[in-house]
């Protein structure tokens, strides 16, 4: 992994040198709508472009269009993905409607049955992802970036582990930490702009957004909106002192 201003590699001055590209888009979008946008889009191309180079070599990936095996896993995601998934939900709704998809519903009910449950009862319950559609992610356009960093090298392990009868799936190395490092330096950033930077559960996190129209402006402001939602599984104090430490070294 490349730093993107200079000749240096490794995880650790990718990651410096995201949380300085990213720490420049908050500073000249601060405030506005467009901040969720940005910051997204910049995630989703260093993802996009770094995986690509990380990944030269190894063996062709068995995720395909159609195939919706890992999609009953709890999904978790920052801010800025729960605030653009649940405005593309809102925007794609009279659409969805129109061929007899009521996605907000399907939302509130998939959290309603999941709302806290940990990792391991998610599994377990089995439950589809409320966006999947004949296999298809109704968001995929949008989808998180915990959804773009999962990625199989074998189908039939995904099915089996679905299923219950194994545990050990052949996962894309390089798609898990580049996911975690892009992700990382996002919340670091986000974190010094002074803007609530946990992750959080996404079903519940979205019905939020649906619920309360102002939820972008007043995250905007500093609220953690998404607060009900939150993954505690590392607390906000023990991931501010981890970016702090990175930053120092």
């Amino acid at each position: 992994m490349a730093g993107q201003d200079s000749g240096d590699f490794g995880p650790l001055s990718f990651f410096k040198a995201l949380h300085r590209a990213f720490a420049e888009t908050l500073r000249q979008r601060q405030g506005t709508e467009g901040l969720v946008d940005g910051v997204l889009l910049q995630s989703w191309d260093s993802f996009d472009r770094n995986v690509d180079i990380q990944a030269e070599g190894k063996p062709p990936l068995a995720c395909h269009k159609g195939c919706a095996t890992c999609c009953t896993l709890r999904v978790t995601a920052t801010a800025p993905e729960v605030l653009i998934i649940g405005r593309y939900v809102r925007w794609s709704d009279g659409r969805f409607k129109s061929i007899g998809i009521d996605l907000p519903a399907r939302i509130a009910d998939a959290d309603a049955q999941t709302r806290g449950l940990d990792e391991a009862q998610r599994v377990t319950l089995r439950l589809r992802c409320p966006y999947i559609e004949n296999g298809v992610c109704l968001i995929y356009q949008v989808r998180p970036l915990a959804c773009r960093g999962h990625a199989s090298y074998d189908v039939r392990a995904c099915v089996e582990a679905a299923a219950g009868r194994a545990g050990e799936i052949p996962c894309s190395e390089p798609h898990r930490v580049v996911r975690s490092l892009v992700q990382n330096a996002m919340q670091s950033s986000l974190r010094d702009a002074g803007l609530a930077f946990g992750l959080y559960e996404l079903n519940h996190a979205v019905c939020i957004a649906l619920r309360n129209e102002n939820c972008c402006a007043e995250w905007l402001s500093g609220a953690d909106v998404f607060a009900p939602a939150a993954i505690t599984d590392v607390g906000a104090d023990e991931m501010a002192r981890m970016f702090d430490a990175i930053q120092a070294s």
